[in-house]
């Protein structure tokens, strides 16, 4: 008899094992790696085949063995590759293996996707062009397939060739007629051209140093220091065709979709096998680029972090763009993984390099770099010896004295109104989105919040309050459900309130909006960038994504509004934050011929994030944080697992982190050799989310094996009551 070990697609962390089936005799094809259809409890679902095995017949089981149903797809979904690195992300962020098989495949829960196909028309052998001199549409056809090799019917359509043509012709055998399948690609249409312009002397020894490793072909760190505007992209194509020339693939990842396209861009102007992956592609053409990258048609895989968990074997490089970048952690939902720390465990794997690339590096890399784990290459230079830009700070305080109200200071103001008559762009950040950040009662300090999380909402220009965690919507209120009063207030600056400013300080000046609300759709941020880039529009603001990577010659002045906001965050990384904030954002300016200027607005100018960040200085910064991180007692020096009890009974709730709590001072900080620390229980950020209650339980750590040994011990990784989060990019 043939069974097999199924993990079922479920998303319970208390269905953390695998299930026995019995293999009918027609499915008895079935490997590890098939996705199949099985019965599990009163329904049917989906699962993963783990392993097949032949038994005797009179082996006896506890229950009856029910029988795989039936399979999804013509070939196993899982390769071994893909299976191993599902097995270790389940083990090292403690969550059910289903839960990573599923990052594996285009959805969640995909069932069989039909393919789409078309019909393509080839000439079956030569023919005599006499024969055809009454048949002019014939004659056509076979003229054509002569010359291209083959027509599918859209382009019969194009050229008016009837379908009867073409079925007279492979009736008398002249022509043939075969299924291809059609393969979605919404970046089929993004073609560039090289550039050709010689590498910097920077840019080759960074290349030199780690051609040899790739040539080894085995495993190495490392970490490209190169300011904004050296040419680290230009780095990342030539090793990318080093490694397609030693037969090998490669994996190029970006934090956000908005910097997908010009990263296409630059690679396709080299390449023609590349593909896209990212979550804003539709199931099926994820689908069809699963399949093009399985058949080996694609090489090159560009994309967010879920460009990761794609069927692509043989790799040789992997490039994490802009590594200090928290949009590779996924924290919303499990697995709660970080991109980059898979992306390293995944290059192990396969032997393969890992190229981290940053101006500003996390602190956790540019520490491992100091200390030999990652080879360190810097790039101190622009391109061309182009000057980096000159920052100045202006303090908003003395701007507020002097009467001026505007979120714009007066010299930022001036800069633009330069900067848009010399027929130059600029490019502002605010950290926000919406009209005003709250509604406050100014009589009792009541905010509007969210009733599923608590956060304050925030004010539209629409007129409606939003939350941009829950997307929960409503009408600001006129009276204080609090105290009755009609004193309310809208605090704070968003984006579209920094869009009003801009049209009544700047009418002449065409302002272009870039942030969440107004990216939808699939190339919602494509579309921004390419009007902005063909200098449609003067002045592009928006939130933090207008700071990322992007490369657009015609701008000259950035301006970064409330650069210390980020320094009032409850939060470990808040000066990190800062710095990087105002470095990549700065790095927008002067990246062609000319000077590039950028005012920082800061109430808080003295804090050293904001100091370092001015003079663009990393190692400075580092310099200054590090110690401060080691005094404390967080990362680099330390690994975190956040743990987030959740509970209907706040008091019970609170109990039971208390408990887990005192367990690990007792079974482990007081036994280990290596320094333990664990914190709280308290309230959660978003204390109260959906009926329940959340409290934070905070670990430090010095040695990750012990808490995770711990933390198996007491089941904690099955509970659906509790969050597992390694390396949280927060503490609350």
């Amino acid at each position: 008899m043939l069974i097999a070990k199924v993990c079922v697609n479920v998303t319970s962390n208390a269905v953390d094992k695998n299930y026995t089936y019995r293999v009918p005799d027609d499915l008895k094809f079935l490997t590890a790696g098939w996705r199949v259809i099985i019965p599990f409890g009163r329904q049917k679902t989906d699962g993963f085949v783990i392993s097949v095995h032949e038994i005797d017949d009179s082996t006896t089981f506890e229950f009856t063995l029910k029988d795989i149903a039936g399979v999804f797809d013509d070939e196993p979904w899982f390769t071994p590759t893909m299976m191993n690195s599902a097995r270790w992300l389940s083990e090292f962020y403690m969550c059910p293996l289903s839960q990573t098989m599923s990052l594996f495949m285009p959805g969640q829960h995909v069932k069989k996707i039909s393919a789409r196909f078309e019909r393509v028309f080839k000439l079956a052998g030569t023919f005599d062009e006499k024969k055809f001199s009454n048949k002019r549409s014939q004659l056509k056809l076979l003229r054509l397939l002569e010359e291209r090799g083959e027509l599918s019917s859209a382009e019969l359509k194009e050229h008016k060739i009837l379908t009867s043509t073409a079925k007279i012709l492979i009736d008398a055998g002249l022509i043939t007629v075969e299924q291809r399948r059609i393969l979605r690609d919404s970046y089929s249409q993004i073609k560039s051209l090289p550039r050709e312009f010689d590498l910097t002397a920077e840019q080759a020894a960074a290349i030199q140093a780690i051609e040899k490793f790739l040539s080894a072909q085995k495993f190495q760190g490392v970490l490209l220091n190169g300011v904004t505007g050296s040419g680290k992209t230009q780095v990342y194509v030539e090793l990318t065709k080093i490694t397609r020339q030693l037969g090998r693939r490669v994996i190029i990842l970006v934090p956000e979709i908005a910097l997908t396209g010009q990263a296409v861009a630059n690679f396709k102007a080299h390449f023609a096998d590349v593909a896209v992956i990212h979550s804003r592609l539709s199931i099926a053409e994820r689908n069809d680029t699963f399949y093009r990258i399985r058949s080996g048609e694609i090489g090159i895989v560009i994309g967010a972090r879920s460009a990761l968990f794609t069927p692509i074997e043989n790799v040789g490089l992997i490039v994490v763009d802009e590594e200090q970048d928290t949009s590779y952690k996924q924290d919303k939902n499990p697995p709660r993984y970080h991109a980059r720390i898979v992306a390293e465990e995944f290059a192990k794997f396969h032997d393969a390099v890992i190229v981290f690339g940053s101006a500003t590096p996390s602190l956790e890399n540019f520490y491992r770099a100091l200390n030999g784990e990652l080879i360190l290459l810097k790039m101190p230079h622009r391109v061309l010896d182009n000057p980096l830009p000159e920052v100045k700070c202006v303090d908003m305080r003395g701007e507020l004295k002097a009467g001026n109200k505007s979120v714009l200071s007066r010299e930022l103001t001036e800069l633009l109104r330069k900067t848009v008559a010399e027929n130059q762009q600029a490019i502002l950040l605010l950290n926000r989105r919406g009209w005003s950040t709250v509604v406050m009662c100014r009589s009792c300090g009541a905010v509007s919040t969210c009733p599923d999380c608590g956060l304050p909402m925030t004010y539209h220009a629409d007129g409606k309050l939003r939350c941009h965690r829950c997307e929960v919507e409503s009408i600001p209120p006129t009276i204080c459900p609090t105290c009755g009063s009609k004193h309310i207030k809208f605090l704070g600056t968003g984006t579209e309130k920094l869009e009003r400013a801009l049209k009544t300080s700047l009418p002449e000046a065409r302002v272009l909006r870039m942030d969440r609300d107004s990216t939808g759709g699939k190339f919602g941020h494509q579309k921004i960038l390419d009007a902005f880039a063909a200098h449609e529009y003067d002045i592009l603001f928006g939130t933090q994504m207008v700071a990322k990577g992007h490369d657009i010659s015609g701008v000259t002045t950035v301006g970064i509004l409330s650069a210390d906001a980020a320094l009032s965050f409850s939060n470990f990384r808040a000066a990190e934050t800062c710095f990087e904030l105002i470095t990549q954002a700065a790095g927008r300016a002067g990246r062609a011929d000319l000077p590039g200027k950028v005012i920082v607005q800061a109430y808080n100018v003295d804090a050293a994030a904001i100091r370092f960040g001015c003079e663009q200085d990393y190692e400075k910064f580092c310099a200054s944080e590090l110690p401060q991180r080691e005094e404390v007692f967080f990362p680099p020096f330390c690994r975190l697992v956040k743990l987030i009890f959740t509970g209907k009974d706040e008091l019970k709730t609170k109990t039971r982190a208390k408990e887990i709590a005192k367990a690990f001072r007792a079974e482990v900080v007081q036994n280990s050799r290596k320094r333990q620390e664990i914190f709280g229980p308290i309230p959660a950020a978003i204390a109260h989310l959906r009926e329940n209650f959340r409290f934070v339980v905070l670990i430090k750590s010095e040695d990750l094996s012990s808490v995770r040994n711990f933390l198996r011990a007491h089941d904690l990784h099955r509970r659906d009551d509790v969050q597992l989060d390694i390396d949280p990019t927060t503490t609350d």
